[in-house]
């Protein structure tokens, strides 16, 4: 689809929640990246229509048996500060990622496969330069996330001068924007870096950034303050939009943006957790419990408005290439009951956390009720976001909203792999590892689904997740404004954005 013609100038309001910015690798919300977007960018990038396309990479190809990565760096891109973007800064970016040794670093559990196991770094020899503007990744065994992978948004390519400490303060990078000023939970602003040639100007698929300026303006998390925002004239964009307030925003004229996504919410037990002495989410039978204590449907319907599909507990998604269909797991409450007698714990009262955001506290508030129905004591605790983001893998029972990836198998890494920086339920199962690297290595989608089918009723069986339903996306945005159409994984592309000419 040819791109919508922009006038050049203005400045453009984002309601969008503002989190701490962080070293990019150690980034868990989209949000973060968004604004870091204006002047890091990647090597390749997640578009609307599900593909990838490369970025600072130019093209790339990769051997039958996806051991063997071949990337060529797109010619005449700078940083900045005028370096030349080479060869040496993608070796340089791949032992930066598959640093283990950096608490929250969820990239090296991206590129697992480049990971010595033995020093938490970058293997030896792993990547290679051909010549200053091609480089050579080479595995040990197959592994067909790695594309994906550097498309996520912790994956931002930073400079050789990079520090977490001054990133605002002194920002180099190779996107057209740089930060102005920078308030977590307040504001944050992007203005145009006049100064520096961006790469994609004149570049084929690739167009001149028109905005001067980007306001990302944070209004808390409940709905009902961003459409007073639009009534007031205070923003021209909505990073999302939820419930009720989807209409509402119909009814004002603003244009609606819908995509079907892999974006869900987990319920989950950290089995490592302690709670007074013990780790009540360790056993079996209490997260089978909870599993078949809540009905997915009716979290759907009362948490979501039923703007989504039942999910079926496993984490992979029906929109995944590599979903494989393998049935519910059964609702029944009274069963519930009864392991929670065997497991005993019937007078044991779980405290489940989510954050305040609407959704997730609808959806816990429903979950509560299905658990008490059940005869399951709960206590639903709600926290502000600041409260919530800090702590959100280390709750003994809470919700958190997971956003779509591109693959079924590159979410099962991230989330249930053992030891990774992600993996909030606290699961550990060689077996399930085992089937995860195999599952890996095989390149074709199709081929694949018999193990990923292996994973998903392994998921079920250990009852590891409550996960209700698949979401539908939205965002609205004021009429005229380009480039602001919903993404599959939130993302908000700068360069892109503007106002329609005319």
């Amino acid at each position: 689809m040819a791109a919508q013609e922009r006038r050049p100038g203005g400045t453009l309001r984002i309601q969008m929640g503002v989190r701490p910015v962080r070293d990019p690798r150690t980034a868990d919300w989209p949000e973060i990246a968004n604004f870091t977007r204006g002047w890091l960018e990647y090597l390749v990038e997640y578009t609307c229509e599900g593909t990838l396309r490369g970025m600072l990479l130019e093209s790339w190809e990769v051997d039958e048996d996806a051991t063997t990565y071949v990337l060529h760096l797109r010619p005449g891109v700078t940083w900045t500060n005028g370096d030349a973007f080479d060869a040496q800064d993608v070796l340089r970016m791949f032992g930066y990622w598959c640093d283990r040794s950096v608490a929250g670093n969820s990239m090296a559990g991206r590129l697992a496969s480049l990971v010595d196991p033995e020093t938490g770094q970058l293997r030896d020899g792993a990547v290679e330069e051909v010549d200053p503007l091609t480089v050579r990744v080479t595995l040990p065994a197959p592994d067909v996330t790695i594309m994906a992978g550097l498309a996520d948004y912790p994956a931002a390519v930073v400079h050789a001068s990079h520090d977490p400490e001054t990133m605002l303060d002194s920002p180099v990078g190779t996107g057209p924007y740089l930060p102005e000023s920078f308030a977590p939970h307040a504001s944050a602003v992007l203005v145009r870096n006049t100064a520096h040639d961006w790469w994609g100007a004149g570049v084929e698929g690739w167009e001149e950034p028109t905005l001067e300026r980007i306001e990302f303006i944070d209004l808390g998390t409940d709905p009902a303050s961003w459409i007073a925002a639009i009534k007031a004239d205070t923003v021209d964009m909505l990073h999302e939009n939820l419930g009720g307030f989807i209409e509402e925003a119909d009814e004002l004229g603003w244009e609606r943006s819908e995509v079907v996504t892999g974006a869900t919410v987990v319920l989950r037990g950290n089995q490592t957790a302690q709670v007074d002495g013990g780790t009540p989410y360790a056993d079996l039978r209490v997260r089978q419990a909870l599993q078949m204590a809540v009905d997915n449907a009716v979290c759907l319907e009362l948490g979501y408005g039923d703007r989504g599909t039942v999910a079926h507990n496993h984490h992979v998604a029906p929109i995944h290439p590599d979903y494989a269909e393998v049935g519910p797991t059964p609702f029944n409450p009274e069963k519930a009951s009864a392991l929670m007698v065997e497991a005993g714990l019937e007078d044991f009262r779980h405290e489940l956390v989510t954050l305040d955001d609407g959704f997730t506290r609808r959806t816990g508030a429903a979950a509560a009720a299905l658990l008490t129905d059940a005869g399951i004591a709960v206590t639903h605790r709600v926290l502000p976001g600041s409260a919530f983001w800090s702590e959100w893998t280390s709750f003994p029972l809470s919700i958190t909203e997971w956003n779509h990836r591109p693959l079924g198998v590159q979410i099962l890494a991230l989330a249930y792999r053992s030891g990774e920086p992600w993996n909030e339920s606290g699961y550990a199962n060689p077996e399930f590892d085992a089937l995860l690297a195999r599952a890996m290595s095989i390149a074709d989608a199709e081929a694949r689904r018999e193990v990923m089918a292996d994973m998903e009723r392994m998921l079920q069986r250990d009852a590891v997740i409550v996960q209700p339903y698949w979401r539908a996306l939205y965002r609205h945005f004021r009429p005229g404004v380009v480039g602001a159409e919903m993404h599959p994984t939130f993302e908000i592309h700068p360069y892109g954005l503007g106002f329609a000419a005319g």
